[in-house]
């Protein structure tokens, strides 16, 4: 008995020995700079399905078997870095990559492959193409540029908002270094908040959501700003038009801490100064002075104690600003008016990154911003009456926004090259501000004064989340990504909870071809309300309350992906996504009109909102070339995007706004040497869909009027044109014209002793296509009414023609 004991005993030992797995771990970093490279592959050359790539912090850990390797570390615009050794324990190998300039010679391998990947809707963007295509007004906007995407829809003529398969803007998280931004637009939705040059890493995500991400329908847009030079101070600056740009970044200890600012700063009220003072001298009785500008301002610093221990502080604060002031004197009465309206984002994070053991990476994050919305409007007057002075003052403003207070831990578990596993936990102390409106009226005339404050109080919530997700291989073809997201929210002594399955898998036909297919639950504890797609102050953000549940959606979706030579990828996705709880202000409603009493009570806005359904379905196209001296995509997306509210419409489907049957968008890079290359970006797309009356009705006595006028007859014969009525029909019944442009941006490099000088030409609307911007029945909003009213015609209004632009960039 004791020989076959034995006998399973040494067979155990030598099993175990001969099976042993080490860990190796460590970080990519660029040789360069020391900045951490993100969804890197490092892989065994001799057997690229054992392998793995780098998280968001740069950290990979691979866990294999006792052998000879040729460990490969490889990431697109670097040059590859191979090491050859034998793995008899664990081992720490950090890779530096340097910049490769001949870049079409990069040859990519491993994990992070869009064939290999199990993660389908999923796009990097490049930030060196952000960089070099052609920019409205000499701006940079990476905003812009996701909207060239396909699935990705933009707003209006020149907005930076986009809409993703269907949904609403509320509906993309947007995330700068993993803190939400409410707010992202600049200069009334025409530029966004975030300035190119301090930014490193963008990923768009529009399907097949990962358990690790949750709050949003729609998409995930994950910005990471750069870390900052370790090894060597640089900087650039540049002048626009309209803003100009200072980037400084460099070691604070060499190769253990470093620092990145970069401020950017609109001066529009600058240029329209010595203007606005010639108008004002022209005439002593009115005095006017205004102007607009923004800023952004995005610092970072980080400190590494050592290869296991690191921490990160960064913080975005931007704000714009429109004020207008306007005086005059008549003798002995004086008259002042003041308009001040400015809006703005405050955002910090804290990150510690942790390892635990070669195996298990920890990242903790505890993040604060504030978004809020100010409109602050005042008049004075002072005059003098039967000999005595008089006084009014009158004062309104109006305050919204949301503060938020969040923790979270985020755990990277890598048992073997065959299992990813992520987990974490959230929590989030949300505080809405959903409009305080303050009056304050001073009449000294009858020496009386109201101070006095209404609207929705603040509300709080909280919200937390816990995720689990494993990405894992079956055999050499199959791999999966499945997990769950567990979200819960309390408000007003309402706890809502939900389980948020997520799925997507991958199987290789060939070694270039690959076919997708994902599922994901989706619950969005946040409603937006909005009267207009500018951003103005009736736009709110608003919680889930115990009268309006939280949003979900539904959506699947298949694809391909094949990798062609030369570095060319085709994806074909098609997807189908249904969405409920979707909220949206009462025909004629609006955050400013009157309501039933208990308006005082924080409830106002729910009573004004009706709910309804969502769904959308369509087909992505895109053919991409990622590096090489061209480079770019063109996109083609077919959808269907519509919305159905009980009360609105007559309860029927009606196209959502942004519903476009068509989208294509063609950008081209072209590098032509190393002194000169060129981009160009074509889109076209399906008319916006807006709401337009059908029939008018006229009151008899308005027509008997009419009839008197054509027979010659002269009287005062009396009729109310303010009972005209209008009839609209279903919402969204009318298309403006399809909208198509062609910008056009070519770069002149120079490199001198001191840096590299770089010019910036552009031209926004090659051809000059006056595409509508909006549409008006008879041009009545500038009173260009024809002379037959009953004939009624609609006239197309254009923003933005040909514009060309030039900006200057030093690199030092």
């Amino acid at each position: 008995m004791k020989k076959p004991i034995f006998v399973i005993v040494f067979l155990f030992i030598v099993v175990s020995v001969f099976s042993q797995k080490y860990t190796i771990s460590g970080y990519v970093e660029d040789a360069k700079s020391g900045e951490r490279l993100l969804s890197a592959n490092v892989y065994d050359a001799d057997n690229i399905t054992t392998g793995t790539i780098t998280n968001t912090y740069g950290h990979y850990s691979l866990t294999i078997p006792k052998q000879k390797l040729k460990l490969t570390s490889s990431y697109i615009g670097y040059t590859g870095m191979q090491i050859e050794f034998e793995l008899t324990k664990d081992t720490v190998i950090n890779f530096s990559l340097e910049p490769n300039l001949l870049i079409g010679e990069v040859v990519v391998s491993g994990e992070h492959d869009n064939i290999k990947s199990s993660q389908m809707s999923r796009i990097d963007v490049p930030i060196e193409t952000v960089l070099k295509m052609p920019v409205l007004l000499g701006e940079v906007d990476v905003l812009k540029t996701i909207q060239m995407l396909p699935g990705v829809q933009s707003g209006t003529e020149g907005s930076s908002g986009f809409y993703v398969r269907g949904g609403g803007p509320d509906q993309n998280l947007i995330l700068l270094d993993g803190v939400p931004v409410y707010n992202v637009n600049h200069l009334f939705g025409f530029f966004s908040v975030f300035n190119g040059y301090a930014i490193k890493d963008i990923s768009l995500i529009k399907g097949g959501f990962p358990a690790r991400y949750g709050g949003r329908l729609s998409s995930v847009l994950d910005i990471r700003m750069k870390e900052g030079n370790m090894r060597e101070y640089s900087g650039e600056a540049s002048i626009g038009i309209i803003a100009s740009k200072f980037t400084l970044e460099g070691p604070i200890i060499k190769d253990k801490s470093s620092f990145i600012i970069s401020d950017r700063r609109a001066y529009l009220d600058i240029l329209a100064m010595p203007f606005m003072l010639v108008a004002s001298s022209v005439t002593s009785e009115f005095k006017t002075l205004g102007g607009y500008f923004f800023y952004d301002l995005n610092a970072k610093v980080n400190y590494k104690f050592s290869d296991n221990n690191r921490i990160f502080l960064s913080v975005y604060s931007g704000k714009d600003k429109a004020y207008m002031n306007i005086t005059n004197n008549f003798d002995n009465d004086y008259y002042k008016s003041k308009f001040d309206l400015h809006w703005g984002n405050l955002t910090s994070a804290f990150r510690w990154n942790h390892v635990f053991t070669p195996k298990l990476f920890c990242n903790t994050t505890v993040t604060y911003s504030n978004y809020k919305f100010v409109t602050d409007i005042q008049d004075e007057w002072k005059y003098s009456y039967n000999n005595e002075l008089h006084s009014e003052k009158w004062q309104i403003q109006y305050l919204s926004g949301i503060e938020d207070i969040a923790t979270k831990f985020d755990f990277d578990y890598n048992p073997s090259p065959n299992h990813r596993i992520k987990f974490g936990v959230a929590g989030i102390q949300h505080i809405f501000k959903p409009g305080i409106t303050a009056m304050k009226l001073d009449l000294s005339e009858v020496n009386e004064n109201i101070d006095t404050t209404y609207g929705s109080g603040n509300l709080f919530a909280q919200e937390f989340a816990v995720y689990l997700e494993d990405d894992f291989r079956i055999g050499k073809r199959f791999k999966m990504n499945i997990g769950a997201h567990y979200s819960g929210f309390n408000v007003r002594d309402t706890f809502y909870q939900s389980i948020q399955p997520r799925v997507s898998t991958r199987f290789i036909i060939t070694k270039n071809w690959s076919i997708k297919a994902s599922y994901a639950h989706m619950t969005q504890y946040l409603h937006f309300l909005t009267n207009s797609s500018i951003g103005l102050p009736t736009d709110l953000w608003l919680p889930a309350t115990d009268l309006v549940p939280p949003e979900k959606s539904i959506q699947y979706a298949v694809g391909t992906a094949i990798s062609f030579p030369k570095g060319i990828d085709l994806t074909i996705e098609g997807f189908y996504k249904e969405m409920d709880n979707l909220v949206e202000y009462k025909e004629g409603a609006s955050f400013f009109t009157e309501v039933e009493s208990g308006s005082l009570s924080g409830e106002a806005w729910e009573h004004k909102i009706e709910m309804g359904k969502g769904w959308s379905y369509g087909m992505e196209f895109m053919l991409q070339k990622k590096y090489g001296k061209i480079n770019g995509w063109i996109g083609y997306t077919l959808s269907w995007a519509n919305r159905q509210f009980e009360n609105i419409g007559f309860g029927e489907k009606f196209p959502y706004r942004y519903d476009r049957r068509h989208d294509i968008s063609i950008v081209l890079i072209y590098k032509i040497n190393e002194k000169i290359d060129i981009g160009a970006t074509w889109v076209y797309g399906t008319g916006t869909a807006v709401t337009l009356a059908q029939q008018r009705y006229y009151p008899i006595n308005y027509i008997e009027n009419k009839i008197r006028e054509i027979k010659g007859v002269n009287d005062d014969y009396y009729y109310f044109d303010n009972m005209t009525v209008d009839y609209y029909g279903t919402r969204n019944n009318y298309r403006l014209p399809a909208y198509h442009r062609l910008d056009f941006g070519i770069n002149f490099t120079k490199v001198k002793k001191r840096g590299t000088r770089v010019w910036n030409i552009s031209v926004y609307n090659v051809y000059n296509q006056k595409n509508a911007f909006f549409v008006d029945f008879n041009g009545g909003l500038f009173g260009e009414y024809q002379n037959n009213e009953f004939e009624r015609k609609l006239v197309k209004y254009s923003l933005f023609p040909i514009i060309p632009s030039v900006s200057y960039i030093f690199k030092f």
